[in-house]
């Protein structure tokens, strides 16, 4: 990987979004109902409370232990037990599926954009959206030059977009996705 991703604010738990697979598929997990920043930051400190980020620990973690490193202060996320128990479900899957190796969802088989779309949407937490918007994140930053990905990604890997974390480049870029987020709640309440 050759990503530099610049979504927390934080050099280390950029770094580490840029670096590990698993911490970037979790990091996704973690966004919803908390700011970005603290959803992607969610990796490094899962990682320091447990002493690593590996897909086969995580998925044998204590369900109780793991939710007691969630909610260690700060807590990884708003809802700790809950999120827990899906990073640990998502960790599970990533080892039964695909050998404990989180980007083997994108590049085994030399997949192109629909089929790593379908294997995200596959994965526990990740819907539609999630996985159009995770997708959209590969193409975007992560260097994942699948055939079809912005097709697959719908509205969300259109050049130049400012619709998600995909789109996060640099502040700017954050208070420019932060306004098409507050325009699209306005307009659904509408």
């Amino acid at each position: 990987m050759t990503a530099n991703l610049h979504i927390t604010g934080d050099d280390d738990a950029d770094t580490l979004l840029s670096t590990d697979p698993l911490a970037l598929l979790i990091g996704m997990l973690l966004d919803q109902q908390v700011p970005m920043e603290t959803a992607f930051a969610g990796p490094a400190k899962l990682r320091e409370r447990i002493g690593g980020l590996d897909a086969t620990i995580i998925a044998g973690y204590d369900a109780d232990e793991l939710v007691e490193k969630f909610r260690i202060s700060p807590s990884i996320h708003r809802y700790p037990g809950s999120m827990a128990g899906r990073v640990r479900a998502l960790c599970a899957a990533v080892v039964e599926s695909w050998g404990g190796d989180a980007s083997a969802i994108w590049s085994s088989g030399d997949p192109d954009g629909a089929e790593i779309l379908e294997r995200l949407k596959g994965l526990p937490g990740f819907g539609e959206q999630k996985a159009k918007i995770f997708l959209a994140l590969l193409g975007k930053q992560y260097g994942v030059t699948a055939s079809g990905w912005r097709e697959a990604a719908g509205d969300y890997g259109t050049e130049g977009s400012h619709r998600s974390v995909a789109d996060i480049v640099d502040p700017g870029s954050l208070a420019k996705v932060r306004e098409f987020k507050r325009a699209a709640k306005a307009a659904a309440k509408g």
